[in-house]
């Protein structure tokens, strides 16, 4: 089986994108799994697949596969990628397209000046939206969870994925690898989690890492940056406005505050596209 792809990223989060309306989409785990490996498949953090809408109200329905091959809600920078990319390949001439994930509606915008913006909706902190196992609810989401022995302080909610944010004094010492693993599969999530890693740096400017469930830790992570900002801007500590610098470049993130969606900004690249054959 020959399978057509573009290959994109936004701010280093990379992906592979599979146009699932003018071509079958029928690929097993395994076989995403291997298109997502760097040695002996294309690469990616993950793939995404545009289909068709299932309902009236939305232009494209927008799947997307972690590196280890399983299907997630929700990915920010992807988001953004899919919406320069049914530009890209003549599937919409609309400038905001409303697109279906499995956490919801999302609505990204193709900006004058070429980047990408997503209202990535509203964040949800109770324990059963994100989910979470407590036994109680905290008043402003922060939890202590035991990590590799020692209670971490985390601010929990859901961006229609999980995520678990800390805040650090240097990200560059942060134990990103060493305990992300450990929270990503911590009982406390059990659907698994985002681990984030944030550094204040100023009130509208952040620096952050990003463990992400099924793919490790990546360049950048769209919905890990609003995550973050999200727990920042309760904590006190930033502005509605900041700028959220990853290992792969910089994001913009907005949010005025409990029910209001958080507005995800940023340039988005094409790279290549190609073919490659299945053989299994």
């Amino acid at each position: 089986m020959r399978l057509r792809f573009t290959k994109m990223h936004g701010q280093g989060n990379d992906f592979v994108m599979i146009d699932g309306i003018r071509q079958p989409f029928t690929l097993t785990r395994n076989q995403i799994s291997f298109l997502a490996d760097r040695h002996f498949g294309i690469g990616c953090d993950q793939l995404l697949v545009v289909e068709k809408a299932t309902r009236a109200d939305v232009d494209f329905r927008y799947r997307i596969f972690n590196a280890d091959g399983g299907e997630v809600e929700q990915c920010g920078n992807g988001a953004r990628c899919f919406a320069r990319f049914v530009r890209e390949e003549g599937l919409t001439d609309k400038a905001e397209i409303r697109v279906e994930t499995l956490s919801g509606v999302i609505v990204p915008r193709i900006e004058a000046n070429g980047d990408v913006t997503v209202n990535m909706g509203a964040p949800r902190f109770m324990p059963e939206e994100i989910p979470l196992r407590v036994d109680h609810r905290s008043t402003n989401a922060v939890y202590g969870i035991e990590v590799a022995g020692k209670v971490r302080a985390i601010s929990a909610l859901s961006m229609g994925n999980p995520h678990a944010v800390q805040v650090v004094e240097n990200i560059d010492s942060a134990p990103v690898a060493t305990e992300g693993p450990l929270i990503e599969n911590s009982p406390f999530f059990p659907n698994r989690v985002n681990a984030g890693y944030m550094q204040v740096v100023a009130r509208d400017h952040i620096r952050l890492r990003v463990w992400e469930r099924g793919a490790g830790e990546t360049l950048a992570c769209g919905s890990g940056a609003c995550a973050a900002v999200v727990a920042g801007i309760r904590l006190g500590k930033l502005a509605p406005a900041v700028r959220v610098s990853t290992r792969g470049g910089d994001l913009t993130i907005s949010w005025q505050g409990d029910g209001a969606p958080v507005m995800l900004s940023g340039a988005t690249t094409t790279v290549y596209r190609g073919e490659i054959e299945l053989n299994y």
